[in-house]
Parts: C-alpha cells; sequence; structure tokens
C-alpha cells in the first residue's frame, strides 16, 4: 500500500499575480494529489493544503519552491501530517 500523508506549505515571496495558484494545481492534478491553494492577506503569502501519496507530495514541494515564471519564492514551510482523506479533489480558492 503506499505511504500516504498530508502537508501544509507555506510559500513566501513574491507568489501572487503571477500564476502561483494555477501552476500549483496544475501539478498538484498531474501527481493527482487532492486539497487546495490560496492566497493569504498581505501580497505575498501562498498556502498550499495537501493529501496523497507522500512521494508524489514531496514533488509538489519541490515545484512550489521554484514556483512559475515570474514567482520569485523567497522561504517553504512544510508542516506534515496523518493522511486524512479530507478532500475530494484539488481545488484554487479565491
Amino acid at each position: 500500500m503506499a505511504d500516504l500523508a498530508s502537508f501544509r506549505t507555506i510559500v513566501y515571496g513574491h507568489v501572487q499575480g503571477v500564476f502561483f495558484r494555477d501552476f500549483t494545481a496544475i501539478h498538484a492534478l498531474s501527481l493527482g494529489l487532492t486539497g487546495y491553494v490560496r492566497n493569504l492577506p498581505g501580497g505575498r503569502v501562498l498556502e498550499v493544503a495537501a493529501e496523497g501519496e507522500r512521494e508524489r507530495l514531496e514533488r509538489l514541494v519541490d515545484h512550489l519552491k521554484v514556483g512559475p515564471p515570474g514567482a520569485q519564492v523567497e522561504r517553504v514551510e512544510t508542516s506534515w501530517t496523518e493522511y486524512t482523506a479530507n478532500f475530494s479533489n484539488f481545488s484554487v480558492r479565491r
């Protein structure tokens, strides 16, 4: 059986207004993950919550550390937790 996990990641830097949410959703969906991505107040912070196979989650974190063209990622903080099956898909929250 696959090693399932969940994480919550906060991405800091120039991450809003640069297609970062859609970039995240495209990668999460291609990896078969569930969860969401959303901007947080302040204009320089993004939150990602995701669940699925740990190896695939780690690959998503690697993508978040780089971001889309135009983004400048300063810092990524990830908190890992047990898999909860709280999400049925991956969504972009507005």
